[in-house]
């Protein structure tokens, strides 16, 4: 069996890209990435297109074979990059040496993977907007794509012979050790468009065949949600971390009235925006699968790496940011008309003196 082991690794590098204003990535013209439609789709509808490079392979081998990079940037502040590395096997259990990557000069593909993306940082320079404080740790993904498998017509068939050793691929163990429980857990989430082609979706990587030998598109719809799954990470400890800093400081010391007060108010109102603004603009990255095959792939990436429970931690802290700030802004206001009123107090109080006094 031929194919490609293909790893995907997602970098949350600021709040936001201006890609509009990308002229070069590491001294290359970058290019909107585009997947192939071949199946029947509305033809209206757009499809979000990343800007893409595709850099020279690495001077280093992994396994004896080169690998080839594929660099994405997308405006929601996330470089992405993928890497490909041919393999021809006799049997799924040789794969197990394809998890966990490491270079033939004994690099760590994920900290190869860091370098290239610092390197496009740097590139991007004044258009990353907030960055974060680098270098990121990545969210990885690991995809197993065949191509060509001897003798095999339908895929699906094929799956049901080899569950075993595809969920031991997937769980990085022994196919003779794992539960029944455990690998129908595994194959739960399958899609399949036709006999020649199947995805295989679990936690930590995929199985994707495709006899055609055309796995671009589905690549590109497991990595939206690898990147979903990457923002939606950031943001939580974002506000975990935001969250306990902001209690701290309102146990410590009691807010003044006025200049630090409203940099408090106005530092709350903008982290709420901005967390507000990328949760909306992360979600609605994949509103437009024109592919209905697609979008099937997307939903079961979506559904098996909780997508929906990490949106609801992160709307979950957002509403305490909202409390915070109203609590906030309801303290300082009522500590502000308890000063005014004493000042009027005051006010009349020498304004009486200043008549009963002028009077004499």
């Amino acid at each position: 069996m031929k194919g490609e082991a293909v790893y995907l690794y997602a970098f949350d590098v600021a709040n936001e890209i201006i890609t509009a204003r990308v002229e070069e990535i590491l001294s290359e013209k970058p290019f909107p990435f585009e997947i192939r439609m071949d199946r029947t789709l509305p033809k209206d509808m757009p499809l979000y297109k990343p800007l893409a490079i595709e850099p020279r392979p690495l001077a280093t081998r992994l396994h004896g074979q080169p690998v080839h990079l594929l660099i994405r940037v997308y405006d929601v502040g996330v470089v992405t990059v993928m890497m490909r590395v041919a393999f021809e096997v006799g049997a799924l259990a040789e794969l197990l040496a394809f998890h966990n990557p490491v270079l033939d000069d004994c690099r760590a593909l994920d900290v190869v993977a860091q370098k290239l993306c610092a390197e496009v940082c740097q590139s991007l320079d004044d258009l990353l907007i907030s960055p974060t404080e680098f270098p990121p740790p990545p969210e990885a993904y690991t995809v197993f794509c065949l191509t060509e498998l001897p003798g095999v017509v339908d895929v699906n068939r094929w799956l049901t012979e080899q569950r075993r050793e595809v969920a031991g691929l997937l769980t990085e163990t022994a196919a003779g050790q794992l539960s029944e429980a455990q690998v129908n857990e595994v194959l739960r989430i399958q899609r399949s468009f036709e006999n020649a082609d199947l995805a295989v979706i679990d936690w930590d990587a995929a199985l994707v065949v495709d006899l055609t030998g055309y796995v671009d598109d589905v690549l590109y719809a497991l990595e939206l949600a690898n990147l979903q799954l990457e923002e939606f990470r950031v943001m939580d400890q974002r506000l975990d971390a935001y969250l306990d800093r902001a209690y701290e400081d309102l146990e410590r010391k009691r807010l003044p009235l006025f200049g630090a007060a409203a940099k408090t108010l106005r530092h709350l109102r903008r982290f709420r925006v901005d967390v507000a603004k990328l949760t909306d603009e992360v979600t609605h990255i994949t509103k437009f699968f024109g592919d209905w095959h697609l979008a099937r792939v997307y939903l079961g990436a979506h559904d098996r790496f909780y997508l929906d429970q990490w949106r609801a931690s992160v709307e979950q802290r957002l509403a305490q940011v909202d409390k915070l700030y109203s609590v906030v802004h309801t303290e300082v206001n009522e500590k502000r008309m308890l000063w005014l009123e004493i000042a009027i107090v005051i006010c009349f109080v020498i304004d009486l003196w200043m008549l009963f006094s002028g009077g004499r």
